[in-house]
């Protein structure tokens, strides 16, 4: 059987994935090579699907949960475009929240997989503008939550491809590069500006002739943080899609004797979160959400949110479970003047 090179390519959102997938696409495919593409989001419907199918690619869309989450469902769309466009090549885009894919994908796809993959080097790409702050400690006007996975996504890659030169002077290319050296000495570091197409096929020549060792870097991420994010960012939305007033909603994550501990006061611009949680198979949850809705409205939205965010990942138990109307007030004492 004929092996079917696949190459991931990931990074954070806006970074230049799909307008890479495009470009890509383009070049092998005038070299003679037949290729598929494999897209993700967590909704159906993707407006990148529909651009890269205008383009007249095979493409397969798998929507409603990530790679890492839904590895079956991903085995089934590689195979699904495999065997649509007799691909040589298959390049996929997992969503741009996604990160610890060396050890959920990775790893997992070389060792199940050998006799139908050969797995090229995990590409991240990086926006500079968002990178250049990120690699100076901030969070380049994401949510802290978000700057982390963005870090994680960095820190685990085989290669990291500098994007969008072409809205960068030499200079800034050349001091965001010493940067990303200096922080990431063992890194493969490539530019490209897929627009243009410069220096897609460099960077091709190393994914395609495995230059670089595959799956280097099994980083720690803190699931519990990452999904307690995943909660209110998701109810967040929900309350907002309703335009309903929030008073205060409050989430503890724990896991053993570690927490963390996540505020919503607004909209979702005023989500923060503090402590961390580490990584577990089990943890225990309290919300409180004090919502300008009715109880069976509110019970409505969070559990719409909970299906949401566990859906083929994580089984549930609610151990107590209560919504009301606070009462009028009646004091045992009211002192007149």
């Amino acid at each position: 059987m004929n092996k079917t090179r696949l190459i991931l390519v990931g990074g954070f959102l806006g970074a230049g994935k799909t307008t890479l997938l495009y470009e890509a696409s383009k070049q092998l495919i005038e070299q003679g090579k037949r290729i598929g593409l494999v897209t993700n989001d967590q909704a159906p419907e993707l407006v990148d699907t529909a651009l890269l199918l205008q383009s007249n690619l095979t493409v397969s869309e798998l929507s409603g949960s990530c790679f890492c989450c839904n590895y079956n469902g991903f085995i089934d769309s590689l195979r699904q475009v495999k065997k649509s466009a007799h691909a040589d090549i298959i390049i996929a885009e997992p969503v741009g929240s996604c990160t610890d894919l060396s050890a959920t994908i990775v790893h997992p796809l070389k060792e199940h997989m050998n006799t139908e993959l050969v797995v090229s080097p995990l590409t991240v790409l990086a926006d500079p503008v968002r990178l250049i702050d990120i690699l100076d400690c901030g969070t380049a006007g994401l949510h802290p939550s978000a700057a982390y996975i963005f870090r994680k996504q960095i820190e685990e890659s085989d290669i990291i491809l500098i994007t969008k030169t072409d809205i960068l002077k030499s200079e800034e290319l050349t001091i965001i590069k010493d940067k990303v050296k200096n922080q990431f000495p063992n890194h493969e570091i490539l530019t490209i500006s897929a627009k243009t197409g410069d220096g897609v096929n460099d960077w091709l020549q190393k994914v395609l002739n495995n230059t670089v060792t595959v799956g280097q870097r099994i980083v720690e991420v803190d699931y519990e943080r990452y999904f307690a994010k995943e909660i209110l960012s998701e109810l967040s939305k929900e309350i907002d899609s309703q335009n309903v007033s929030v008073g205060h909603v409050k989430l503890m994550l724990k896991n053993g004797e570690s927490h963390i501990v996540g505020n919503l006061t607004g909209n979702i611009s005023t989500l923060n979160f503090r402590g961390s949680a580490g990584i577990g198979n089990e943890a225990n949850i309290i919300l409180n959400a004090r919502i300008g809705v009715s109880p069976k409205a509110l019970e409505g939205l969070v559990k719409t949110t909970l299906e949401k965010v566990t859906k083929n990942r994580i089984a549930i138990e609610i151990k107590a479970w209560k919504c009301l109307s606070p009462g009028y007030p009646n004091p045992t004492f009211r002192y007149k003047k």
